[in-house]
């Protein structure tokens, strides 16, 4: 039997820049957050498979033998035969339904996270470790719960999680940055929902209307993305404080740009004014329409500066946190590399 626990983390991630424009073919550069989520892993002698996702408020149980069963007789086949490159079939995806009771149609954060956990729950072997192809394992089947959960995504999220650091993405290739500086940031949350769906395609309305217009705007951002790239490839070398006013000036433009194919938001706009007055740089990231904003900390940004901005931010009622790009990738601790705060989440957990 498996007798002891283990702690894992991966990072979240952020677009620095190329948002929007790589849908139609341009670079995007995406990092990894030092923002992470913990897993942890711990024999139970009940029986069960029990998963706790608070993030989500997910708490289920599920019996040992009955998944053991759903294994066998899964649709005559054997989940054995499964393998990280074989998207989740339909008929898979709604057999795990009806065994954890989820509706067909259900698109809920808590349905797709325990849809996803079953899956990969009965498909991956108990195997694990830390070398290339091991990475790249985990992020296959990190590629799946997102298959599972999105449909048809990128695998931008996943290779960021996994690998850390930053990445280039053009076309559906995935680059990772040779070197990358840990740099400080506020991600801003103004929790103005948006779909991303939506803003996808009225980018491309104004695209196919204004082509001579927009065109030109979307090799912009690509030159940006590009241009962005080469900097953070050269700050580990030589760490100076010249190149801080280059990347709040892409910063700047490429906000500007996103506002232009019709990305922006008031929201965005006041998130810019708030940090702009304390002589800082935001830009939104992701989709936009809403959502989350990021602002550029120098190295000799003041603390004083930085709560300021925090407390500015948060009286529109906004959620800010500080916290760096360029983060490590998924992450095996030992219980002496946790500090306080996140040992007592897992207990709770």
């Amino acid at each position: 039997m498996w007798e002891r626990s283990l702690v894992l983390s991966a990072p979240g991630k952020v677009i620095l820049h190329g948002e929007h424009a790589v849908v139609h073919g341009k670079v995007a550069l995406a990092v990894a957050l030092d923002l992470r989520t913990f897993l942890r892993l711990r024999p139970c002698g009940e029986g069960r498979v029990c998963v706790r996702l608070p993030g989500v408020g997910v708490v289920r149980s599920w019996d040992t033998l009955r998944l053991q069963a759903l294994r066998r007789g899964f649709a005559g086949k054997r989940w054995e035969e499964e393998t990280a490159a074989r998207s989740p079939s339909v008929e898979q995806l709604d057999t795990l339904k009806e065994f954890a009771g989820i509706s067909a149609g259900a698109s809920a954060p808590e349905s797709l996270a325990t849809l996803a956990f079953l899956y990969m729950c009965l498909a991956i072997s108990a195997k694990y470790g830390w070398t290339e192809e091991e990475l790249t394992l985990i992020n296959s089947w990190a590629f799946q719960g997102e298959r599972v959960i999105h449909g048809n995504p990128s695998g931008v999220d996943n290779a960021v999680a996994t690998w850390g650091g930053a990445l280039r993405y053009q076309s559906g290739k995935i680059t990772p940055l040779k070197r990358v500086p840990m740099l400080r940031i506020l991600l801003t949350n103004t929790k103005v929902p948006r779909s991303t769906k939506v803003l996808v395609a009225s980018v491309k309305e104004k695209i196919l209307k204004f082509p001579a217009i927009m065109n030109p705007v979307l090799d912009s951002i690509d030159a940006i993305s590009q241009e962005c790239q080469s900097v953070l490839e050269a700050m580990p070398a030589n760490p100076s404080p010249e190149y801080y006013p280059v990347l709040e000036e892409l910063f700047d433009i490429n906000q500007h740009h996103l506002n232009v194919i019709g990305v922006g938001h008031p929201s965005l706009d006041r998130l810019c004014r708030v940090t702009a007055s304390h002589g800082l740089h935001s830009k939104l990231t992701g989709a936009g329409g809403g959502g989350c904003g990021i602002t550029l900390l120098r190295s000799d940004t003041s603390p004083l500066a930085v709560e300021a901005a925090k407390r500015d931010l948060c009286a529109c009622g906004f959620e800010c946190w500080e916290t760096s790009i360029g983060a490590p990738g998924v992450t095996l601790h030992s219980s002496s590399s946790l500090n306080a705060e996140v040992l007592h989440a897992l207990s709770e957990s």
